[in-house]
């Protein structure tokens, strides 16, 4: 099995009702031909950088999943035949992708431990100013 991300840009004319239903179809199509969905990741409405049948902004759907080359071929199919989607682009995952790929995942859960630490030297370092600018009034 191969590793693959495909990002997929949905009408913003849906509700997020029929958004949430077309990923999920797109979804259980993979599950259904034996694919393994490693990450799934709902980035919004976003603006698009340039219009796309007049539309100038689309949902962004991630999705990492392991599988075979002729579950992208018929995922791609499906992506055509749907008139929601607007555009995709699906990737084959070397090695370092990979590796990336589960770095960028696993760094949601120490994003708030770096901002933590970061708060108090920046607290530090107000005090540092302080104390140079007293120093500095002192000699003057």
């Amino acid at each position: 099995m191969n590793n693959y991300e495909t990002v997929f840009i949905l009408t913003p004319v849906l509700s997020d009702a029929q958004m949430k239903e077309a990923v999920e179809k797109f979804k259980n199509l993979l599950k259904e031909q034996g694919a393994e969905i490693v990450n799934e990741e709902d980035w919004g409405l976003r603006k698009l950088a340039y219009p796309i049948d007049k539309k100038t902004t689309g949902f962004y759907t991630f999705l990492e999943f392991n599988a075979e080359p002729t579950v992208v071929e018929k995922l791609e199919i499906n992506f055509r035949r749907d008139e929601r989607v607007i555009r995709f682009l699906t990737v084959k995952q070397d090695k370092f992708a990979v590796e990336y790929a589960e770095k960028r995942r696993n760094k949601g859960g120490k994003k708030q431990e770096t901002v933590a630490a970061v708060a108090p030297k920046k607290q530090d370092n107000a005090e540092v100013v302080e104390a140079d600018v007293e120093r500095n009034e002192k000699e003057d």
